[in-house]
C-alpha cells in the first residue's frame, strides 16, 4: 500500500505529539510526512533522514516565526495537501490535519491529541492572550467561529479516530459526534531511567503556553521559598520568569540529555494543567520520581493516588501547596513508581497501533503490504 504519514506541525521540538509521530515513523519508515509547517533546525535529529513534505505555508514570508497568525489559513493549507496517491493515510492531529482530503477509496486513520483546544473549550483562554485591543479579539472572535464551523463539518473525514486517553474520547464523542478507539501514547521508559542521586527542587517539563497553567507552580512555589525548576519554551517564558522568585528558576529549552537528568534527580514532578494525556509525567514516573497533579484530565489515568503521586482538586496556588506541604509526609517506592510507567511503554504502543491499522484496513477491504 501506498503509505502517507500526516502531522499539524513540525516546529517546536519534541514534544509528546512529536514523540507518538516518531513512534509511527519507525513502523512505516519510507512513508512520507506531510506536514504544515517545517523548522528542520528546530526538529532536528528527529527527522533525520525522513522525507518531509510541507504545504504551501512554507513558502510565505516568515511563516515559520509568525506561524500563529496564519491560523486563517490552516484549513486552506490543510486542504491542499496532495495525498491523492495515498491508500492510507495516517494522521497525528490536535487541530488540522484530522480534515485532510483524500480520495474515496482510501483508508484515513487520525491519532487524536484532542479537539483543537482553541476552538472547543479553550477559547475564551486564548483570546485573552490575543495581543491588541477589543476590536482586534471580537475579529478573532469571529474567525474562530468560522474554524470552528470547518471544523465541526469535516470532522467525518477520518475513516477512524483514535483517542490518547478516556479524556480525549469524550471529547471526539462531544465536539465530533464520533466513537473512537483508545490507544495511550508512547512513553520512552528505556530513556527515563531511575537514579540513586536525589536533588533538592521540584521540576516541570514541557510547552509554557498559557493552558500549561505553570503560573501556579511558581506562586505556590514562591510561598513556600522551594526551588522549582522549570524547563521549556513559549509565550509564557517572559511572564513566568518575571513571577519567578529567588528558588525558582526558568531555564527555557535544555538537551535531551540534560533533561533526562533534571528528571532523574528531582524530588518530584508538578503537572498543575489539565492534560490530554501528559508523556512528561509518565517519563518521570518512568525515573522513579512521583507526580502532583491537578486531579483531571489525563492524570486521573497515569498517577496512583499515594503510589506513583499525588492529587491537589483545586486549580489554584493553594491547592498546589498543599499538595506540596502532603508530600513532605508522604513515602513513595522508586520502583513501584516505574512499574506503573511501564505499562506506557513505545513497544506497547507501536503493537497496539499496527493492530488497529490492521483491523481498519481489513474493514475497508484492503491488505496491508509488508
Amino acid at each position: 500500500m501506498r503509505i502517507a504519514l500526516v502531522h499539524d506541525y513540525l516546529m517546536q521540538g519534541l514534544r509528546g505529539a512529536e514523540r507518538v509521530l516518531a513512534a509511527i515513523h519507525e513502523l512505516y519508515p519510507q512513508a512520507p510526512v506531510y506536514t504544515l509547517l517545517y523548522d528542520e533546525e528546530a526538529m532536528r535529529p528527529m527527522c533525520a533522514g525522513w522525507e518531509v513534505r510541507p504545504s504551501f505555508l512554507q513558502r510565505l514570508p516568515a511563516a515559520r516565526r509568525l506561524h500563529r497568525r496564519l491560523v486563517p489559513l490552516m484549513p486552506r493549507a490543510t486542504e491542499s495537501l496532495p495525498l491523492q496517491e495515498f491508500d492510507l493515510i495516517l494522521s497525528t492531529s490536535s487541530a488540522w490535519v484530522k480534515s485532510v482530503r483524500f480520495r474515496p477509496d482510501a483508508v484515513h486513520l487520525c491519532f487524536c491529541h484532542s479537539p483543537a483546544r482553541f476552538l472547543w473549550f479553550w477559547s475564551e483562554e486564548y483570546l485573552a492572550t490575543m495581543p491588541g485591543g477589543s476590536v482586534s479579539r471580537a475579529v478573532a472572535r469571529r474567525v474562530l467561529g468560522r474554524l470552528r464551523r470547518w471544523d465541526r463539518a469535516t470532522c467525518d473525514r477520518p475513516t477512524r479516530y483514535i483517542a490518547n486517553s478516556r479524556l480525549v474520547q469524550g471529547r471526539i464523542r462531544e465536539y465530533y459526534g464520533r466513537d473512537s478507539a483508545l490507544i495511550y501514547p508512547p512513553v520512552e521508559t528505556d530513556r527515563f531511567l531511575p537514579e540513586d542521586r536525589d536533588e533538592d527542587y521540584f521540576l516541570i517539563v514541557g510547552a509554557l503556553n498559557p493552558y500549561k497553567r505553570v503560573d501556579l507552580a511558581v506562586e505556590a512555589c514562591n510561598r513556600l521559598g522551594v526551588p522549582l525548576v522549570v524547563i521549556g519554551e513559549g509565550p509564557e517564558r517572559e511572564r513566568l520568569q518575571a513571577l519567578a522568585g529567588p528558588t525558582v528558576r526558568v531555564l527555557g529549552r535544555c538537551e535531551e540529555g540534560e533533561v533526562e537528568q533534571y528528571v532523574a534527580r528531582c524530588r518530584a514532578f508538578l503537572m498543575p494543567q489539565e492534560e490530554d494525556f501528559g508523556i512528561a509525567a509518565v517519563e518521570a514516573q518512568s525515573a522513579g520520581r512521583p507526580v502532583l497533579a491537578y486531579a483531571a484530565g489525563g492524570a486521573l489515568e497515569t498517577v496512583i493516588e499515594n503510589e506513583t503521586g499525588l492529587f491537589f482538586p483545586e486549580q489554584t496556588p493553594e491547592s498546589l501547596a498543599d499538595a506540596l506541604r502532603r508530600f513532605e509526609r508522604t513515602p513513595f517506592d522508586k520502583r513501584r513508581i516505574r512499574e506503573n510507567a511501564l505499562r506506557f511503554g513505545k513497544e506497547r504502543f507501536q503493537r497496539e497501533y499496527g493492530e488497529e491499522v490492521g483491523r481498519v484496513v481489513r474493514a475497508a477491504g484492503g491488505a496491508l503490504g509488508d
